[in-house]
């Protein structure tokens, strides 16, 4: 069994509210939570307009299946999320 968290850290300039955070960047627990071997959170930024950081913990049988699930993370948030990612950390436990 392979472990992966892998955290994002997204900036989104010009956002003036908590509620136009949640229309730009929402939707992520539906789109990847939903998937018996990710979990997802927002982990950080919570209360910021302009910030938002998530954290993904992928399990798998391999450590080339969990970095391939990574890979396929970050490529999906860079075109579905209305937001810069700023910060890519990826931890193998």
């Amino acid at each position: 069994m392979h472990i992966a968290i892998l955290t994002l850290t997204f900036s989104l300039p010009g956002c003036g509210s908590l509620k136009e955070k949640r229309q730009r960047i929402g939707g992520l627990h539906a789109r990847f939570g939903s998937k018996p071997s990710v979990a997802v959170c927002e982990s950080g930024g919570r209360a910021r307009h302009d910030a938002s950081e998530w954290t993904f913990v992928i399990v798998g049988l391999s450590k080339r299946e969990v970095e391939s699930q990574c890979s396929q993370i970050e490529e999906k948030l860079e075109r579905i999320v209305d937001a810069r990612v700023m910060n890519v950390e990826r931890e193998f436990v």
